[in-house]
């Protein structure tokens, strides 16, 4: 082999090593997030044992914690990717609504539906079995987004994802369609 090919061999070969080398230290500071269309979902608990909270990180600027029921539970600056806390037993189906409170602005937002927040948008991905009996939620700690849900991480064990609330029927469309319904039978039985 000649020098010139040989120096692009080896000018190549430092190319892709470099470049798998990045991909992998990317990969590691990788946090995860919550599956796109998870949004606004609310945390329901699944069992009788203990809901475990883990921290699995952030790429925020901001300084946030996350509360329930405005115990802190994590910080996203401070605590270690790992940390985990014990939030004890909760009955089977109740709703654990998680705060995440952005110390730099002074906003709360929730987990569940967009109306919690003061934005009217859903702050919080909330994705079950994102591990095998791990709930994965995701939050956006900025009035009115990007909405990358990157800002703060955490997953619990012994809970599940449940819907947002379904809207009430409005009551005066339900009176129109049964009038109409009513106009349709009593036009079919004079035909």
């Amino acid at each position: 082999m000649n020098t010139i090919a040989a120096k692009s061999m080896n000018a190549l070969t430092r190319v892709v090593v470099g470049t798998t080398l990045a991909f992998f230290a990317l990969a590691a500071n990788a946090i995860p997030i919550g599956a796109p269309g998870t949004e606004g979902q609310k945390v329901i608990v699944s069992g009788t044992d203990h809901v475990i909270a883990t921290y699995q990180g952030n790429t925020a600027s901001y300084s946030n914690d996350l509360r329930l029921n405005g115990n802190f539970i994590f910080n996203n600056h401070t605590t270690p990717v790992g940390a985990s806390v014990d939030l004890g037993s909760f009955a089977i189906g109740t709703e654990l609504i998680f705060e995440l409170f952005v110390n730099n602005t002074g906003y709360s937002y929730f987990t569940g539906p967009d109306s919690r927040n003061p934005d009217g948008h859903a702050h919080a991905r909330v994705q079950a079995n994102w591990q095998p009996g791990e709930t994965l939620v995701s939050f956006e700690d900025l009035f009115n987004g990007p909405f990358e849900f990157n800002d703060l991480s955490f997953s619990f064990t012994n809970t599940t994802s449940g819907p947002t609330d379904v809207p009430e029927p409005n009551p005066l469309l339900l009176m129109l369609v049964g009038i109409g319904l009513i106009g349709v039978t009593v036009r079919y039985r004079r035909a």
